[in-house]
Formats: structure tokens, C-alpha cells, sequence
């Protein structure tokens, strides 16, 4: 089912969260969680990483900007990233942008550093928010060249 709300009016309602929590996932994918943390179990019954009201999940391709050059991204060599992360963690989030023909997703932070999506493979964006702050789950993707809304 579709949202009624646009990506700008749910991006800007991202406006001061904090980053509680960065974390690596498979390969190059990075996860963002803003706002109140919970815990997650797995289905295994292990714990996994916590999740935050909102979800950010960037899959492949990616860079992190700093006011006058790039600090890494996701071809660098690994051992930049984790410093990088630091810098994005327990800071919050001050603005949420599209750019380019197929949307793309720009995180600026309090830190002065800027998180960039940039998908540099066939197909689409490689990018999701998830938004558990009300009763029902809302998420947002790029489909077909399109921001795609779907609740539930």
C-alpha cells in the first residue's frame, strides 16, 4: 500500500534524530539507526544489531564527504571506514536530500560530514528507509527510477 506523505515531508521530519547507531552489514552495506534504539533478535534467537526508529540502509556504493574532499567510500581500503563511522556516530541527522535523475540520498550530519549513496551498478539505487515511529511500518525505496512508499 501506498503513503500519502512525499520522501521530502518524511525526510525533513528526520531533521535532529541522532545517528545511535552505525553498523556494517554484508559487504559494503551500511545501516543507519536514528532515534530510540530497541533490541532485535534474530531467527536464530541471537541477538542482532538494535534498531532504531528509523532505519537508513545504503546497500553498495558509497562515499562519505567531508567539507573540502571525500574521507572514504565504499572502494576505499576498509580500514577507513570504521574511523569514518565514528565520526557519523552519536551525531544528528541536520538535512536529507535527492539528487541526480535516478534518486539518489544525501545524509548531512551535525559533524559536518555528508553520507552519499552513489550506485554505480545496472538497475536502481540501492538505498531504503524504514520508518517505525507510528503504529504501522513505513519504507522507502527507488523503483523503476521512482521513490516507491509502501506501508505495512
Amino acid at each position: 500500500m501506498k503513503t500519502s506523505m512525499s520522501f521530502e515531508t518524511f525526510a525533513s521530519g528526520l531533521q535532529g534524530l541522532r545517528v545511535n547507531n552505525l553498523w556494517r552489514g554484508f559487504g559494503t552495506a551500511v545501516f543507519f539507526e536514528l532515534g530510540r534504539l530497541r533490541e532485535r533478535t534474530k531467527r536464530d534467537g541471537s541477538l542482532g544489531q538494535p534498531v532504531g526508529e528509523v532505519t537508513i540502509g545504503i546497500e553498495w556504493s558509497w562515499r562519505i564527504e567531508g567539507e573540502k574532499s571525500i574521507i572514504c567510500g565504499s572502494w576505499s581500503d576498509e580500514e577507513l571506514w570504521e574511523a569514518a563511522f565514528d565520526r557519523l556516530r552519536n551525531t544528528n541527522v541536520s538535512q536529507i536530500k535527492l539528487f541526480g535523475t535516478l534518486p539518489e540520498v544525501a545524509i548531512f550530519t551535525s559533524s559536518s560530514l555528508c553520507f552519499v549513496s552513489f550506485s554505480t551498478t545496472e538497475g536502481q539505487p540501492a538505498w531504503s528507509f524504514v520508518d517505525r515511529r507510528a503504529d504501522t511500518v513505513c519504507s522507502y525505496s527507488v523503483k523503476d527510477g521512482k521513490i516507491q512508499s509502501e506501508i505495512g
